[in-house]
């Protein structure tokens, strides 16, 4: 069961998740029940409940019989939610201390298609303000789907102009928000060599690339390049 694996890495035990997803379907119940409901070994699901009710997430409900019900889940997300994110806060504080931001004329080399694609996920999803993308439609139709509601897309495809990317390679540009910047060049099918780009905070560098997308959009009819099979 799917929320069993999401309730342990929030934290919980095996025996935990499988008592709470029992108790859930069950409403409330006595430990017995509870035990065949989740498979969980009878002498082991008095410990697992007294547990469920330390973390808040359980609660006894009678005592002739003993029984327990499931405390509000959408309760334990919002706490588990706010510790996740203080955590968050406290590393990004511990980081910053350990290292600066890197410098913006910094340029960073990426090899493998697998790291730019995810690199790619990545700046889309934490898009602000808006996205400018150009080159392989069936990357570019994944991006869009991936693009935050409210952000400006700019897309469109790499022709009609001078290209920027070798023989037997295929460049695709993305930049998000002012603030960084992806150039790849990814090899076409039975071409020789490996993907590779450049990732860049680089003011300049980014500024160069909304424009080149700008200037390829106003050279492609739609303005928009079509749409194309999902990327895998």
């Amino acid at each position: 069961m799917s929320a069993v694996i999401h309730l342990q890495a929030l934290g919980l035990t095996e025996y935990e998740a499988r008592a709470y997803t029992a108790l859930l379907a069950l409403g409330r119940a006595v430990p017995a029940r509870v035990a065949r409901q989740a498979g969980i070994p009878r002498p082991k699901i008095y410990e697992t409940l007294e547990r469920l009710e330390g973390r808040g997430l359980a609660a006894k409900v009678g005592q002739n019989p003993l029984e327990y019900a499931p405390l509000s889940a959408r309760e334990y997300l919002a706490r588990s939610r706010r510790a996740f994110d203080d955590r968050l806060g406290a590393l990004d504080r511990d980081l910053s201390r350990l290292a600066p931001d890197p410098a913006p004329e910094a340029v960073y080399h990426l090899y493998g298609e697998a790291a730019i694609r995810s690199l790619c996920e990545d700046l889309t999803l934490n898009a602000r303000r808006s996205v400018y993308m150009a080159g392989d439609a069936a990357l570019a139709d994944r991006l869009e789907r991936l693009t935050p509601r409210g952000v400006e897309l700019h897309r469109t495809v790499l022709t009609a102009l001078p290209s920027i990317a070798a023989a037997g390679q295929q460049a695709f540009l993305l930049a998000r928000d002012g603030e960084a910047a992806l150039i790849a060049h990814f090899i076409e099918e039975g071409g020789v060599g490996e993907a590779h780009g450049v990732h860049t905070h680089n003011p300049v560098i980014i500024h160069l690339i909304e424009g080149y997308v700008r200037l390829a959009a106003q050279h492609t009819p739609s303005g928009h390049t079509p749409a194309g099979p999902p990327t895998p």
